[in-house]
């Protein structure tokens, strides 16, 4: 007497993981999106790892949630994974300000972002 299950939002062999509220810009989170698209995870958890952007340690932190989701949840195979999907999309803007000289304004907008990471399996070709 239940409620119905939520229909999956991707596919059979995808995993998903999306990071909320992160404190920096979309143009340089999606540098660090970029860097990893289409790489296998092993490959891409070892770029994020050596990366100096900042934002590369809570990127590395929601590709390991997608793939723990992909393990755990759907039954994937960790060894055959690769990122499939990486994208970044606006959140909200905190706008601040500083006096400037004659009775000016200098607006400062603090962005915030979100990034979303699908994970497929995909089988490898012998």
């Amino acid at each position: 007497m239940g409620k119905e299950k939520n229909p999956r939002r991707v596919a059979e062999n995808e995993a998903m993981a999306k990071l909320r509220m992160l404190r920096t810009s979309p143009q340089k989170l999606n540098l660090v999106a970029a860097m990893i698209r289409g790489k296998k995870v092993e490959k891409a958890l070892t770029d994020l790892t050596f990366s100096n952007k900042r934002v590369a340690q809570d990127v590395k932190k929601c590709l390991q949630s997608a793939i723990a989701n992909a393990e755990n949840n759907h039954n994937l195979d960790v060894d055959e994974l690769i990122v499939a999907e990486a994208y970044v999309g606006k959140n909200l803007v905190m706008k601040r300000g500083r006096p400037r000289a004659r009775g000016r304004y200098g607006k400062i907008l603090k962005p915030f972002s979100e990034l979303t990471i699908k994970v497929r399996q995909v089988e490898e070709q012998a």
